[in-house]
């Protein structure tokens, strides 16, 4: 994701402040287990001496010194855990701890930057810190099935509203479950309040905890950002519309709240059909159905999405207002 040298440099003060934190914590943690534990600090004394001690018979000519340095790392290794454990810590008590245990909160790996870079730029960029937010209070382990009701029944498929959510539920896990294996995309659609934007948001969760780069928009917010970047060639809006084709997971939330026109139908076919060309996955939500979309978005965006969306359609009582009555 390009960004401007303003940007790179407050991702980077980040991971300084980062480092600083994890190395002060590491500092802590040794003093206070030097002090319960003399021991430890013994070995770890006595590590220091061995590497210099077989470092200067490496330096002169002693080919056996590496490997009898391993020997006796490895020795004084098992000893600390040993003490460690029996002290009812952790054995990488004494590591650092870092916040991403793939870059070490550097940023990078093998050169490459790291998801959390990736992920960090992102978040800057879209100002999407408060995403992360409502991600704490819309996940899975907050979503409730105590909203859909077993005996509403949709007419046009004998299924109740407790079914079809169930089985929504389960087909979000499998897109999560093989995101890294299987190109996918979802469309969840249905009435006003009955989840399609907590699903969602608990899908985009379970991909950022696992290192995934993921871009939130509202219709109304990505049809602003591509005409800006259009019509006025914003710089930003430019970068912008190169970071939304190549995101891991694209979310487009409330599509068809927007005012439609030509430009947002020819807008939102270019978006879908490159991000199925990139093999970049896709969540829409949306109260239309699959005729109301033909009629807004043209029978383009139709056949890509019943093409190469799983398409799930939620039905029931509008949670917010169960939620007030409460």
């Amino acid at each position: 994701m390009p960004l401007s040298n303003s940007q790179y440099d407050e991702i980077f003060r980040k991971y300084d402040e980062k480092q600083l934190a994890s190395q002060h914590q590491l500092e802590r943690r040794t003093k206070d287990v030097y002090a319960r534990i003399p021991a430890l600090k013994e070995i770890d004394d006595a590590i220091a001496t061995c590497s210099v001690e077989q470092a200067r018979r490496l330096l002169d000519g002693d080919e056996a010194a590496l490997a009898t340095l391993r020997e006796k790392l490895s020795d004084y290794r098992r000893q600390k855990e040993q003490l460690l454990q029996e002290h009812g810590l952790t054995s990488d008590y004494l590591k650092p701890v870092y916040h991403c245990p793939d870059c070490r909160d550097t940023g990078y790996v093998n050169g490459r930057r790291c998801h959390c870079f990736e992920q960090a730029a992102i978040n800057l960029v879209y100002t999407q810190s408060n995403l992360k937010e409502i991600l704490e209070r819309e996940n899975f382990s907050t979503f409730s099935f105590d909203y859909y009701s077993a005996d509403d029944i949709n007419p046009a498929t004998g299924r109740s509203s407790l079914e079809t959510a169930k089985d929504a539920v389960a087909k979000c896990h499998d897109f999560i479950d093989h995101f890294d294996s299987t190109f996918s995309n979802l469309y969840l659609y249905g009435d006003t309040g009955i989840g399609k934007t907590f699903l969602s948001n608990c899908i985009a969760k379970e991909l950022l905890d696992r290192g995934h780069s993921v871009i939130y928009f509202t219709a109304f917010q990505l049809f602003d950002i591509l005409s800006k970047g259009v019509f006025k060639r914003d710089e930003e809006a430019l970068l912008s519309h190169r970071n939304i084709f190549d995101c891991d997971l694209l979310i487009i939330d409330d599509l068809g709240t927007e005012l439609s026109n030509s430009f947002t139908t020819s807008q939102l076919f270019l978006c879908i059909n490159e991000r199925i060309l990139r093999q970049k996955s896709t969540i829409i939500s949306t109260n239309l159905g699959m005729n109301q979309l033909a009629d807004i978005y043209s029978e383009r965006v139709l056949s890509r999405i019943s093409s190469n969306y799983t398409l799930l359609k939620l039905f029931g009582a509008d949670i917010r207002i169960l939620k007030r009555n409460r």
